[in-house]
């Protein structure tokens, strides 16, 4: 992983709680598989994000590597057919990165049914009282319809996170029957009906070739008037540049934390439009947050070396269709 990374993650406390288990040089991390000697011995790595690939030329000077536990979320980037050869088990802390997506996401939603931030907008500019119901009618949360699109583990926290507030809850998710669905609280329904029918759309989907511009300009422009756009998923999911003209309309609203390219360009509307709120991919595991990647990845050492099963085991079938 990267340096800065490793120091973020597993500071000394946490590198030391490391060495009950395994033994391991709590003080080194390897940026590069390029003349790295401890990979001749190794039989666990953990990786986290800056993993270069394990491809076959990096497993054949890892005769010993048996496992790796992934300190972040996808695994697709570093771990290669050849790792699914040899056989070696991969372990993820996506589930404990998903939990901090799903929070923002959750807040994006009640906040932009509430119309929060265009209400603080425009209490902040005009200083005055003002009627919010009669400039906002229907506003608020209450029975308002979410589509979630995409049953992925953060699709699938939001849901959860939802639960308790009176919301009517969409799922749309081609793996996922309506039983599947039902058991999440939410009624499956088609992505053409769900971006119709939602007053907030939170994307969840993994980058995948189908999942291309899943909200092109066509499915932009059937969402309901008002209705809110959420994506913390993949900014390969939405077409930029239709949002950008469906968002200057006024239509509708989006929170958006992740863009494709990843980062706009200076002069893109999207930084300025009052109904957008684009933030820079801080959605993810952050600051105090990353402790749970970090206790997620010790437990899964932990788990390895008492020779039980890991709890969060990546499967090669399931990548094709995760993130």
């Amino acid at each position: 992983m990267g340096r800065r990374h490793r120091d973020a993650l597993f500071p000394p406390a946490e590198r030391q709680r490391l060495t009950a288990y395994v033994d391991i040089d709590p003080d080194h991390v390897a940026e590069s598989f390029d003349d790295e000697p401890a990979l001749n011995d190794a039989e666990i790595l953990i990786t986290s994000w800056g993993c270069p690939v394990l491809d076959e030329g990096v497993l054949a000077r890892a005769p010993a590597l048996k496992a790796i536990v992934h300190a972040a979320g996808s695994v697709k980037r570093h771990v290669t057919q050849a790792c699914w050869d040899r056989g070696i088990v991969v372990s993820s802390a996506a589930a404990a990165n998903a939990v901090p997506v799903a929070e923002y996401t959750v807040a994006a939603i009640l906040f932009a049914n509430k119309r929060v931030l265009e209400i603080g907008g425009l209490y902040r500019d005009h200083r005055d009282v003002s009627d919010w119901s009669r400039r906002f009618p229907g506003f608020g949360n209450y029975r308002r319809t979410v589509g979630v699109v995409g049953a992925s583990l953060i699709g699938r926290k939001v849901l959860e996170l939802l639960r308790p507030y009176d919301l009517d809850l969409l799922l749309a998710d081609p793996h996922v029957d309506a039983a599947e669905a039902a058991a999440l609280g939410a009624r499956h329904v088609g992505l053409g009906e769900l971006v119709a029918g939602s007053d907030v759309v939170s994307l969840h989907a993994p980058a995948l070739p189908e999942t291309h511009h899943l909200l092109d300009a066509r499915r932009l422009a059937s969402m309901r008037d008002g209705a809110t756009l959420i994506n913390t998923a993949r900014g390969s999911l939405v077409d930029t540049a239709a949002l950008t003209a469906e968002a200057a309309t006024g239509r509708i609203h989006a929170v958006i934390d992740v863009t494709e390219p990843e980062v706009l360009p200076a002069t893109s509307p999207l930084y300025s439009l009052p109904n957008v709120l684009l933030t820079p991919h801080i959605a993810g595991s952050l600051g105090g947050e990353l402790r749970r990647i970090t206790g997620s990845a010790i437990d899964e050492v932990e788990r390895y070396c008492a020779q039980r099963p890991f709890a969060h085991a990546v499967h090669q079938a399931a990548l094709a269709t995760s993130a």
